[in-house]
């Protein structure tokens, strides 16, 4: 039995910008922090010869050819593998909300398919197997952001250049900066979930057909990226924060969906209790709204009383790794 796992993230900055229809003609820059919540994955091989498949559903079938779940068939067929294998998934917060859970489960699905046959990869070579499976083999409309942090873990920053190359560089925060990021940023869930498929489809869409609009917004997400790796590196972490809210205020602008009713009214009270900067994590629509705050108690407490759950996180720096073998 060889059990792996692999971090969940929350971007920190320049989100978008790493999806191919904007990247290819103007690279894009994301940040990003992996965080001590994972997807795990369990691989066994079984006494029957069939192919065992468990996460929300259960499947059983003979040949790789059969099996529903595409990530999990295309990584088979990556790894050469068609038979006599049980797989099965857990993960520490459910998927749709916001955290990057697709590629957490495609990196440690493939780490332990490689574990299985005594395989050993680069960390860039791992991330890249996993893009390759969403973006090409199944054209998910993904970017590169989700595999990368999760293999590489950190808070790190990813250049993106036009030709898909991605170099990963640790930003090199202070320890003191370090602690008190991680001691200050707090998340909370909204109480929706949702894919982001239709919201990230219209956003490479849009992009692809070179629609202005959408590329200003994206150049300045890019922008508001590299600033807040600078505002992070200084130690400047309320700078830090007021730029999550010009970066919350630019990202709703890119589709109506990113955004309702419902989600703004928590903002709003966020602000008005102590958070100095937010936004919502991942795509839109649903999932955890991340804020800093110093006043962390007044925060809490408001939101708490509006109904919110709060998820306690650190941060995760060993990436997509096994934690188990026998």
């Amino acid at each position: 039995m060889i059990m792996t796992r692999s971090p969940l993230r929350i971007s920190l900055g320049g989100g978008g910008t790493d999806l191919p229809s904007y990247y290819k003609d103007h690279g894009g820059f994301v940040l990003a922090a992996a965080i001590d919540k994972y997807v795990y994955i369990t691989v066994h091989e079984p006494f029957t010869d069939q192919i065992i498949l468990k996460y929300s559903q259960m499947e059983v079938v003979r040949k790789r050819d059969e099996v529903q779940h595409p990530i999990v068939r295309e990584a088979l067929k990556l790894a050469g593998i068609d038979g006599r294998i049980e797989i099965a998934s857990l993960s520490d917060i459910p998927a749709g909300t916001g955290l990057g859970s697709s590629g957490s489960f495609t990196t440690a699905l493939l780490r332990a398919l490689d574990e299985l046959r005594n395989y050993r990869v680069q960390p860039e070579v791992l991330a890249e197997q996993a893009c390759h499976i969403e973006m090409d083999l199944l054209e998910e409309p993904v970017g590169k952001q989700d595999p990368y942090i999760a293999v590489f873990g950190g808070i790190t920053a990813f250049t993106i250049h036009a030709n898909g190359q991605v170099d990963a560089a640790q930003l090199k925060l202070s320890p003191e900066t370090l602690s008190n990021l991680e001691n200050n940023l707090m998340l909370f869930f909204t109480g929706f979930t949702r894919s982001a498929s239709g919201i990230l489809r219209d956003q490479h869409v849009r992009s692809s057909s070179k629609e202005q609009a959408i590329l200003d917004n994206l150049n300045c997400i890019k922008q508001l990226g590299y600033d807040s790796k600078a505002a992070l590196e200084s130690g400047n972490l309320h700078e830090f924060a007021r730029l999550m809210n010009v970066h919350w205020e630019h990202k709703k602008r890119r589709s109506p969906n990113i955004s309702n009713g419902v989600i703004d009214d928590y903002y709003r009270l966020a602000l008005k209790s102590g958070a100095l900067g937010g936004k919502l994590i991942g795509a839109g629509g649903g999932g955890f709204l991340m804020f800093y705050a110093e006043e962390k108690t007044r925060l809490r407490r408001a939101m708490t009383e509006a109904g919110l759950r709060e998820i306690r996180v650190g941060f995760d720096f060993d990436g997509t790794r096994v934690v188990a073998r026998s």
